[in-house]
């Protein structure tokens, strides 16, 4: 039997069963390595903090400042650059995106104090700020509906997979080299990527994957309508609102996480840097799988009823409160280790049907504005206040006590999708 799901923004259907060309899974391939570049940027930082905190004696709060400063400007920025995006055009969007934030960790490489450290982290940001959004608008337009909460969690995903190889080779490079050539191989690796996308990926090719002539032209509305199409969704729509919200606050203790556990493991596991950041490599990549995993699952048991990856956005939200308020109230050990093992494997969890829910909610027309939002709340109520916010009470109550307080905002999470469950089935009938 043949099935197919209803796309209400693009007014078409898609079958599931349909085999698609190889064209769309490298541009894929080449999306998710630039993710990876973007957090192989950002998280090589977290490898070398003690070693940046003995060298230039910085406290926890301006520790976590230089991570959370990335995320602030990603959060500022995203919107804006994401509509400007739309008309320069996506892919020479992305190449000119990727090329800054590569240049600027080839920059932190040169730092020699902490004010150049954060101006050069703050380009960083800048950088990176629309590509969150403009990226998986561009995947969305050549994949089908049915592959979204797979997709888009196997895209973020790739924060994990970046991060992870940041942290674990970035740490092996500063013990052998020193921690500026940490930055440099960043930099460079990310200015590889974007010379292969640049000869692989156009405009043009793009368009023919599309589903057809007509829908590519309706994706590309002007600035002004894509912005009043977001703000009228969002006024119409308590679901769209809680699917924001509940996705942006889960990502506070995935930040918290990937930024402090190098440290953690440091000061309380009296684990070399090297070796801290290796250990702390593997949990972000649990992260990873996880979130293609939990994606996996969301689309499995919401298959029949699309209102279940609420279900699943909460029950993730809830079972990581439960493991990290345990983990970090145990002693040291191989217990704690494997608490907080699972709970990484699930904490980003909702990022796949999150993404999902914000995806069927807005028609395909304000997608890449869509996304810029949801850019924006990962990174304003996420990833720059988790790592900055744990740093500021770590210096008052020393980081195992900051961790401890930290799962509570997983708690709030989980309440926002309850309450965006109850409307969903309304407001999705709505868009359609």
């Amino acid at each position: 039997m043949r099935m197919h799901e209803f796309d209400g923004g693009r007014g078409a259907t898609v079958t599931l069963g349909e085999k698609l060309p190889v064209y769309p899974w490298v541009v894929f391939a080449l999306t998710l390595g630039l993710v990876m570049s973007d957090y192989m940027s950002r998280q090589v930082l977290t490898a070398v903090f003690p070693l940046l905190k003995s060298a230039w004696h910085l406290s926890d709060t301006q520790l976590g400042s230089l991570n959370s400063v990335v995320a602030l400007l990603v959060g500022i920025l995203t919107l804006p650059l994401s509509l400007l995006a739309g008309r320069w055009g996506h892919v020479k969007s992305i190449i000119l995106m990727s090329a800054l934030w590569s240049l600027a960790t080839l920059g932190c490489a040169l730092s020699t104090s902490f004010g150049e450290m954060l101006v050069a982290r703050a380009l960083v940001g800048i950088g990176e700020a629309a590509y969150g959004a403009v990226a998986p608008a561009v995947l969305l337009s050549i994949f089908p509906v049915h592959l979204r909460a797979t997709l888009i969690g196997a895209f973020t995903a790739g924060a994990s997979f970046g991060s992870m190889i940041g942290m674990a080779f970035g740490g092996a490079v500063a013990v052998h080299l020193g921690w500026p050539w940490s930055f440099a191989a960043m930099g460079s690796f990310g200015i590889l990527l974007v010379v292969v996308f640049r000869l692989v990926v156009t405009d043009a090719r793009l368009a023919r994957h599309q589903a057809s002539k007509a829908s590519h032209a309706a994706a590309a509305p002007g600035i002004r309508d894509t912005l009043r199409g977001l703000i009228r969704g969002l006024a119409s729509s308590r679901s769209l609102v809680c699917a924001y919200l509940g996705s942006g606050l889960q990502l506070f203790c995935t930040a918290s996480l990937w930024a402090w556990m190098p440290s953690y493991l440091n000061r309380y596991y009296a684990m070399a840097p090297g070796r801290a950041a290796m250990s702390a490599a593997a949990f972000v990549l649990l992260s990873g799988i996880g979130m293609i995993a939990c994606g996996l699952l969301a689309d499995k048991v919401s298959k029949a009823r699309p209102v279940r990856k609420w279900d699943a956005a909460f029950l993730y939200c809830l079972t990581v409160f439960t493991l990290l308020m345990v983990a970090f109230r145990l002693a040291p050990g191989a217990l704690q280790l494997a608490l907080i093992g699972v709970a990484m494997f699930i904490t980003s969890g909702t990022n796949g049907p999150g993404g999902a829910m914000v995806a069927n909610l807005t028609s395909r027309s304000i997608h890449a504005s869509a996304f810029a939002l949801l850019t924006i709340t990962y990174n304003l109520l996420g990833t720059a206040p988790g790592p900055f916010f744990t740093g500021f009470v770590a210096d008052r109550i020393g980081l195992l006590g900051a961790l401890q307080f930290m799962p509570l905002v997983s708690l709030v999470s989980a309440t926002a999708f309850v309450i965006g469950k109850r409307s969903y089935a309304r407001d999705l009938t709505r868009v359609a």
